[in-house]
């Protein structure tokens, strides 16, 4: 009679539940694997029958069939493993039926050790909604998989042990959840403070609305003038992530396999920057079967694409959607993923392909049709979308040898907090945290405009020639100058002071 176990197969950044049955006939030795399996699962077959051997065990000498159902769903990776070793070795009387309230999920190597796999944090999601209660996998799984507090979940370090536990012969001791609560304490070092940067007082305050509103930057200046110093700064003011917004990242970094044993829950806001020979598949996700890319792996964090015009333009024309939508829609003939996109983008590009047009000290040397030609690969779709346009200059020698302290990230981003606290106060229960998230209907209900205000966004509007989209960015970056400065109206002040940043490109 066939044996079933339970499993999970990840599809984009969602677990679904999965039967593992095995079945053992008479006939010649085989060993087959069905229900849409890659070619990782097919190689279980291996894996299995070397680890049951290894770990004393008799493995079947007839023909025996696995079914991962359901046959639909594409299923990839070694995480199948041990629901497979189980299900032979009940299907062959080896072991009684196991738990239908039990998952297994797991690695193993050859020699019948457990290894860790990825996407545990959303198997413990689809656990929670299936109501299952008890999870058995990867020792090295288990602090991730506490995350989530909902079952009981045993470590498994081999499959003797695992073997042992079902027998009733030793009992494994479930995962204390006391120490995974000690884990996870933020670290608050940062590679790049804020007291290193010397000078660019204009851009570090450009910054510091930047991450107060979770804003988007361009940062345009000649070479060595501080832009790439200026955006690792960044991530040191950002305020620490809500557990809302560590548990979305942490899902996203789960399912691509770079959570850390040591800490389990992310609570440092990503940074990520990609090469400029980068391609789309790997910035906005993809793959035959569908992974987050650089985008979402950036999501409640920074991406910062450096040398912007360096990029390929389809490459660069493919954050339009998710600029604008904050989640990243990837059509594939075997389904659709959704992944989140909600992220600060952080650009910095030379102003001409020499770097030196409009520096004082060193003359350009690209023609006009050059420069115009090299600007032209950022399109005005793709600019409008930028909240802050900041002009770099180059750093004077009294700034540079200056014993004058600058001011530390620490000092910044307490200020940033304020911030943060009000917008967190204003959009409570909306599933929103920062003002750069609003939508339009929320700007007419937090945004109120003194007259004075309004009065001069009809002139910027005229003057400068701005679109729909500039006007409701630059009342969301007005927004965030008012919440730092602690006003409940937005005064001309503070537009003005927006209005800089976008007149500044024009």
């Amino acid at each position: 009679m066939p044996a079933k176990t339970s499993s999970a197969a990840i599809v984009g950044l969602d677990a679904r539940l999965i039967k593992v049955e095995a079945d053992i006939a008479s006939g010649l030795p085989n060993f087959l694997i069905v229900g849409l399996p890659d070619p990782s699962v097919q190689e279980a077959r291996e894996r299995v029958r070397s680890a049951v051997r290894n770990s004393l065990l008799s493995f079947p000498t007839t023909r025996v069939t696995v079914n991962l159902a359901p046959a639909d769903i594409k299923k990839e990776g070694p995480a199948f493993d041990l629901p497979i070793a189980i299900s032979v070795l009940a299907a062959s009387y080896q072991l009684e039926p196991v738990d239908s309230n039990s998952l297994f999920i797991g690695e193993l190597s050859l020699e019948g050790e457990l290894r860790p796999v990825s996407g545990i944090l959303s198997v413990m999601q689809e656990l929670k909604r299936r109501h299952l209660r008890r999870i058995f996998l990867p020792s090295g799984n288990a602090a991730e998989a506490a995350i989530i507090r909902e079952a009981e979940i045993f470590p498994v370090e081999n499959l003797n042990q695992l073997i042992n536990h079902l027998c009733g012969i030793k009992a494994i001791a479930p995962y204390s959840l006391d120490t995974a609560s000690k884990q996870s304490e933020i670290s608050g070092d940062y590679p790049v403070d804020f007291s290193l940067v010397k000078g660019q007082e204009q851009a570090k305050r450009a910054l510091e609305i930047a991450a107060s509103g979770g804003h988007n930057v361009l940062l345009s200046g000649p070479p060595g003038s501080g832009k790439t110093l200026l955006a690792k700064a960044l991530v040191s003011i950002l305020p620490q992530m809500e557990l809302e917004e560590s548990l979305e990242v942490t899902r996203i970094y789960s399912v691509v396999g770079l959570v850390s044993p040591d800490q389990p829950l992310v609570r440092q806001r990503p940074f990520r920057s990609p090469h400029h020979t980068a391609s789309a598949a790997s910035l906005i996700g993809g793959g035959r079967i569908p992974r987050p890319g650089e985008i979402s792996l950036s999501h409640r964090g920074v991406l910062f694409l450096d040398e912007f015009p360096e990029f390929p333009r389809p490459v660069l024309e493919s954050l339009r959607q998710p600029l604008e939508d904050g989640v990243i829609v990837v059509s594939r003939v075997n389904g659709v993923m959704h992944f989140p996109a909600k992220f600060m983008l952080v650009a910095a590009q030379n102003p001409c392909p020499c770097g030196y047009a409009g520096d004082r000290e060193r003359p350009c040397t690209c023609s006009p049709w050059q420069i115009a030609k090299y600007n032209k690969k950022i399109s005005g779709p793709l600019l409008d979308r930028i909240d802050l346009h900041l002009r770099v200059s180059r750093v004077k020698f009294d700034e540079l040898i200056s014993v004058r302290p600058a001011e530390p990230s620490a000092a910044i981003r307490e200020r940033v907090n304020r911030a943060r606290a009000a917008q967190l106060k204003r959009f409570q229960g909306q599933a929103i945290f920062t003002n750069a998230e609003m939508t339009n209907q929320q700007l007419k209900q937090y945004c109120q405009v003194e007259s004075a205000a309004t009065e001069l966004f009809r002139r910027a509007m005229t003057q400068l020639r701005l679109t729909a989209r500039s006007y409701t960015r630059l009342l969301k970056v007005s927004r965030t100058i008012a919440d730092l400065e602690g006003a409940e109206t937005i005064q001309t002040k503070h537009v003005a002071e927006a209005l800089q940043y976008r007149a500044a490109e024009n």
